[in-house]
């Protein structure tokens, strides 16, 4: 099943707020209340849901301990994807640390870095393995996510390291742009644009 790339990203909110909602006690959620919740029209939510296959009762709402199944379906998180990381700087080590990957079905198995300090370390559990390493690791691990937070002068040799061993997607963190095979997944991550917006915002709400 195909879907656009706003459901996409709006997929993994819901999943959140079933999740903590779940957490907290509750069997049901409605439409409404998730829509109030993160700030969707209701009608996006009630479209949106009915993707899952899953069906509310009135007065109650969708049952999460079945619509939470039905979603991660969905985005893919009930099979477990094999990743790695390049570049454990600030960034690197911030989404090492980052506990949620695992609930969206990502295992971050190995991370590599070209300082030897960062190497033969365990880092929130993950392996660092020096970067001359990538290449047969990947093949070894069977990963096929790459993230990639180096340096952006570098992104380019380490991405295609990663495509050497077999990876089928990459998430960019990088400012550059990546000349790769048409068949290989490439998501861009820009903070400074998302920066940009958000100053944007602001200072449209002090006019």
């Amino acid at each position: 099943m195909k879907f656009g790339t706003n459901i996409l990203q709006r997929l993994p909110l819901y999943l959140r707020a079933l999740q903590q909602l779940q957490s907290e006690g509750h069997a049901y959620a409605s439409g409404a209340s998730l829509a109030a919740t993160l700030g969707f029209e209701p009608i996006v939510v009630r479209k949106d849901l009915a993707r899952t296959g899953v069906c509310g009762k009135p007065r109650l709402g969708f049952p999460i301990d079945r619509l939470i199944p039905a979603i991660e379906q969905l985005i893919g998180a009930d099979d477990e994807t094999i990743a790695v990381l390049v570049g454990v700087g600030k960034l690197g080590s911030a989404l090492l640390s980052y506990p949620g990957f695992r609930k969206q079905g990502i295992l971050i198995a190995a991370g590599f870095d070209a300082a030897p300090e960062r190497c033969n370390l365990i880092l929130s559990g993950t392996p660092i393995f020096p970067v001359n390493t990538l290449t047969e690791t990947v093949l070894r691990l069977n990963a096929k996510l790459g993230i990639l937070t180096v340096p952006a002068d570098r992104a380019q040799r380490v991405a295609e390291q990663m495509v050497a061993g077999g990876v089928e997607a990459i998430w960019n963190f990088t400012p550059a742009q990546l000349d790769l095979p048409s068949e290989i997944l490439v998501q861009r991550e820009d903070l400074a644009i998302s920066l940009a917006v958000l100053l944007h915002r602001i200072k449209e709400r002090q006019k």
